[in-house]
């Protein structure tokens, strides 16, 4: 049970995200909820501090977002931002309207009030560059309010109540284009809200330890464990609160890394887990022979571990629960006010399995970020060099061959990846990026190997910085280690005589290639 802890209700921002992970940082637990939970959920949630986030909506719009006046009756501090400003300001009987001059990007904000949010701050004429994101601005301010900072295009750049725990700013604290957005967060939440900073990876670790031995008492647990950091986490905190009563499932689908089966296996031991391992790669492969289609590709990768997932646990008896390693960005795309978003791609996961079998759910770690996962990971005493792991997908390798999935092609790819990571580390620039992996072609080129003509595979290399995935860019990788992996593939790896380097950003593109 948490006692400190922010609600931050999401009425459509991109950077909505972005709030929970400064909040986060600053070590205090928030959630993302829609902005229509309803003042009944909001109650029962019981939060410390409520931060309204942006969103592209007008307050005049026909179905704009809306919150009812009784949210800012519970006496419980606020923060609106952007958005978040205006509906306040509009609901609590102010004046939002369409500005002549839009604000979007950076504006130079002077404070007029140093305290509160702004406690520390220099006043006017000293001003701070902040990042806006608005077409409307508010023309009058609601009864009881007063303006505490203005901006060029906003007279009333934040407001706060005078008697109440209520603040509004219209630029955005969340992002690093606002110089004084730590501060102006940490202010509202330890010197208005009267938070400490006590979230960390080691209370939480202490907190999920019973919560799960109390969720699961002496029953069974099994989960599908693939040697990525999420679901190694899951195991180790779950087997730290239950010992042998979790069976891990480790399905080699014939799609993994080089000496990866070995890997995982070795990792696991070291940490007593009990742990069955299912060599299923020629049930996969003989699946996948002949299919090019990339969406095709996951569904039977996805039917199949499903089925055999299945088959394995439905001989170990009487099992009770079913483990997964669910993030928190995942929790808050399925419950975004918008519905799901479109999908790019389907994902590889252990869905329908628990309806299929009849299983209840533990998600141990569907309020972390992937930073926090790597954190916990470090806490559970997993060795830093599979924290740092690079993220591997669910249907492994078949997405990084375009084509045909055939045994030798699989193994060219291996080869040319272990290069790849093998060249990263060395040269220290694994640790640096986000992702780094091979990609083969399904087209031949002509090549020069030893006086003699060759017409083989063509790799891409594709290595890229993010922090969350989200988005990416490609990584600036100094031309000597291009040069070192490309010359090592081609001289070491049979049936590769090129090699490209992939320079796409996501978006457009994805990260993976299928």
């Amino acid at each position: 049970m948490i006692d400190q802890k922010v609600l931050i209700l999401d009425f459509g921002s991109q950077t909505t995200q972005l709030i929970a992970r400064r909040i986060r940082e600053a070590q205090v637990y928030c959630e993302i909820h829609p902005f229509n939970v309803g003042i009944d959920f909001i109650k029962e949630f019981s939060p410390s501090g409520i931060v309204l986030s942006g969103g592209p909506s007008s307050v005049y719009d026909k179905d704009a977002p809306m919150i009812g006046k009784e949210i800012f009756e519970l006496n419980i501090p606020i923060l609106g931002i952007c958005y978040g400003m205006q509906i306040t300001t509009y609901v609590l009987g102010g004046r939002v309207e369409r500005s002549e001059k839009r604000e979007y990007g950076p504006s130079e904000l002077e404070i007029i009030e140093a305290q509160g949010i702004f406690d520390g701050l220099k006043t006017s004429p000293h001003t701070y560059r902040v990042w806006m994101s608005h077409g409307d601005r508010i023309e009058e301010l609601p009864p009881s309010f007063k303006c505490i900072a203005k901006s060029p295009s906003s007279p009333f750049a934040a407001m706060r109540h005078e008697k109440l725990p209520i603040y509004g700013v219209q630029f955005h604290p969340e992002v690093v284009h606002t110089t004084i957005g730590k501060e102006v967060l940490e202010n509202f939440l330890f010197k208005v809200c009267k938070l400490s900073p006590s979230w960390n990876m080691h209370s939480f670790l202490k907190t999920s330890v019973e919560d799960i031995k109390k969720q699961v008492g002496d029953k069974k647990v099994i989960c599908a464990i693939s040697g990525g950091v999420d679901s190694s986490v899951t195991a180790l905190l779950i087997h730290r609160a239950i010992g042998h009563q979790l069976t891990c499932i480790f399905v080699n689908n014939g799609l993994l890394r080089k000496n990866e089966p070995e890997t995982v296996l070795n990792f696991l031991k070291t940490f007593d887990l009990n742990v069955k391992y299912v060599d299923a790669s020629n049930e996969f492969l003989s699946e996948l022979k002949g299919v090019v289609d990339p969406e095709k590709k996951r569904k039977i990768i996805g039917n199949k571990f499903i089925e055999i997932f299945e088959r394995e646990a439905n001989a170990l008896g009487d099992v009770e629960f079913l483990a997964q390693g669910t993030l928190y960005p995942d929790v808050i795309e399925s419950v975004s006010f918008k519905g799901p978003s479109a999908t790019i791609k389907s994902h590889h996961n252990v869905g329908g399995l628990p309806e299929r079998m009849k299983l209840k759910l533990i998600e141990p770690l569907r309020e972390l970020f992937k930073d926090e996962v790597r954190r916990l990971a470090k806490e559970l005493g997993m060795p830093d060099d599979l924290i740092k792991r690079h993220p591997f997908p669910g249907p492994g390798l078949a997405i990084r061959i375009l084509g045909e999935i055939t045994p030798e092609r699989l193994d060219i790819l291996r080869e040319a990846d272990a290069i790849v990571i093998e060249e990263m580390k060395k040269s220290g620039w694994y640790y640096k990026v986000w992702q780094a992996f091979a990609v083969l072609l399904p087209i031949k080129t002509v090549g020069v190997m030893g006086d003699e003509r060759t017409y083989d595979h063509v790799a891409a290399i594709r290595i890229v910085d993010s922090l969350d995935a989200m988005t990416a860019d490609w990584t600036r990788l100094p031309y000597e280690i291009l040069a070192t992996i490309s010359n090592r593939i081609i001289n070491e790896v049979k049936g590769i005589n090129r090699v490209c380097y992939d320079i796409s950003s996501k978006p457009p593109a994805t990260i993976e290639w299928e």
